[in-house]
């Protein structure tokens, strides 16, 4: 296993605030089902599937000790490229339970990205499901390892990935080279508990227990090292500005492999014992029912999946009467959506955040009991145990409130660094801590942070910084647009030019000119887009965020058309 140099690592603990924990996942869940075990844990309603604390404690505890039977050790990693089936999180706190680092897989790669990642990550054990949508994963691995075809259980030798040694399938189906669950449940149930008492005993709060490859909107991902104190935490500060208790439902259609789905969603829920309201794939219709029929209190999406949800033709059959907070997330958030959410859903006490992988996600957010305008015009105010800088990213000093500069933070959050990557770490968090995060924004007198956008993002017209947030929350102020994304296209006179992609609505007829002329009227002429292009769909990461780099190349090869 790889190790990251704890003298090249720069400290990012400076900031002394007490945090909410210092156990280990693991004891932190063994606590949380001593207090009520009979408690709902994890649901998913199309399959009526229910695990209580205690149930789901014994399913992870026998998985955890079928892995170390199948000769896994602490430290080594394990991934998983599936979509968020049930046995996602009981592969997740199994792992947690015994110190082996979870490596998440983006559930859309194909077969260069997942050779990339089992290269990269020096992946012991993969775990894998069928298929998703036009991957199918078997026939993938069969291709890149074909010594899986006929090799014995838990002894692959794979020419290409020396370091993996076992293939395991998540469900019940027997394959050829591959353990499935059941088996790996049965070796569970045989083994010692004291398997599990010595496994625990080899690590701490602060190793490393996940790895994340990052969303890869703006190009190949990296693996982020993530410990037990960073991410643990992190759910617990992001749930107290939802006001969870035990109480709350909470529908997660988000994916589990992104750090929304399994930090801010998963331990969020564990830290308040409340449950959560599991959808396997987001799709609207189903979510709508999820919401209805369980009765959930709060909702996780981005930007996207609201927007679907509230334009779903069939959005007024269900009862969401019965939520009241939840997140939507993405840095740059338009107001109009967080108010038709807040109105529309029910979701008075929703909340905005802001974050990444590399910070264990969440170190700004809005929180239950703030303003209207504070929840749909700002992303909120820092985690109490964060510190926050805005610093200019052209001379490095520390900007003032309403001045624009790089979102900057230091503290418990902050990944250990990306895995063997040490020059990448190290542009990432500078010499006294701070993680950059290549955002753009600013801070208010009030304490509370607005979010502009992404540093690559920013157009530069003839001299100009144009910001393409403030242009698209006009976009959407106009009769017919359903969404809209802005980018900066090549121009031999001018650097950049703004183009728009725009959706919209059903029964509306829009041109490209009238869109401009409208914006002529009430925005300063150099942020009006030259083009406006129609879309039906924008490209998405699996985490349904928009990839502002693909439509960047759209805009160049659309705007050489029409010249």
């Amino acid at each position: 296993m790889f190790e990251i140099d704890p003298s090249t690592t720069p400290d990012t603990t400076s900031n002394t605030t007490q945090l909410h924990t210092e156990l280990t996942i693991g004891d932190y869940f063994r606590a949380q089902v001593a207090v009520d075990p009979n408690h709902e844990f994890i649901v998913y309603p199309d399959r009526d599937l229910r695990w209580t604390y205690r149930d789901f404690d014994e399913r992870t505890d026998n998985l955890a000790k079928g892995l170390l039977a199948i000769g896994m050790k602490p430290g080594e990693h394990l991934g998983v490229w599936a979509r968020s089936v049930p046995d996602w999180l009981t592969f997740m706190f199994a792992t947690i339970k015994v110190g082996i680092v979870l490596v998440t897989v983006n559930p859309a790669y194909k077969s260069h990205e997942i050779d990339s990642v089992l290269k990269q990550s020096d992946i012991s054990t993969l775990c894998i499901t069928d298929a998703w949508k036009d991957v199918d994963y078997i026939e993938v691995i069969r291709s890149l390892i074909p010594e899986s075809k006929s090799c014995e259980r838990g002894h692959l030798v794979a020419s290409e990935y020396p370091r993996l040694k076992n293939l395991i399938f998540m469900g019940a189906e027997k394959h050829d080279g591959f353990y499935s669950v059941p088996e790996l449940i049965s070796l569970g149930q045989r083994t010692p508990d004291e398997a599990l008492e010595r496994a625990r005993a080899t690590f701490t709060n602060t190793d490393p227990i996940n790895m994340q490859y990052t969303s890869g909107t703006t190009g190949f991902p990296k693996g982020v090292m993530l410990t037990h104190r960073g991410i643990l935490n992190n759910g617990f500060l992001t749930g107290e500005r939802e006001r969870f208790d035990a109480r709350d439902r909470v529908c997660l259609p988000v994916p589990l492999f992104h750090c929304f789905g399994c930090v801010v969603g998963a331990l969020a829920v564990l830290t308040h014992r409340a449950t959560m309201v599991l959808v396997e794939e987001f799709d609207a219709l189903e979510v709508l029912e999820a919401i209805h029929k369980e009765r959930a209190t709060a909702l996780y999406g981005v930007i996207t999946m609201y927007i679907i949800m509230l334009n779903h033709p069939r959005f007024a059959e269900f009862d969401l009467t019965s939520l009241r907070t939840g997140v939507i997330a993405g840095a740059t958030v338009p107001p109009e959506v967080t108010r038709e959410a807040m109105e529309r859903m029910h979701m008075s006490q929703i909340t905005n955040c802001y974050g990444l992988t590399e910070a264990s996600s969440v170190f700004i957010q809005t929180a239950w009991d703030d303003t209207d305008y504070q929840k749909q015009h700002t992303v909120g105010q820092p985690h109490e145990p964060v510190e926050v800088r805005v610093i200019d990213p052209n001379d490095g000093h520390i900007c003032g409130p309403g001045e624009i500069g790089e979102l900057c933070c230091r503290g418990y959050n902050v990944m250990q660094g990306y895995y063997k990557m040490p020059a990448a770490t190290a542009a990432a968090i500078d010499e006294d801590g701070f993680l950059h995060s290549g955002d753009l924004g600013s801070l208010d007198e009030e304490g509370y942070y607005t979010v502009t956008g992404r540093i690559k993002d920013v157009i530069i017209r003839g001299g100009e910084n144009i910001y393409p947030l403030e242009i698209e929350n006009f976009l959407l102020t106009v009769s017919g647009v359903l969404d809209a994304q802005v980018v900066g296209a090549p121009d031999e006179r001018l650097g950049e030019i703004v183009v728009a992609f725009v959706k919209q609505r059903e029964g509306f007829d829009l041109s490209e000119q009238g869109i401009r002329d409208h914006m002529v009227k009430q925005m300063t002429r150099y942020k009006v887009p030259k083009y406006v292009f129609f879309v039906e769909e924008y490209p998405l990461t699996a985490s349904k965020k928009v990839q502002k780099f693909k439509l960047r190349e759209m805009a160049a090869k659309l705007v050489a058309q029409r010249t």
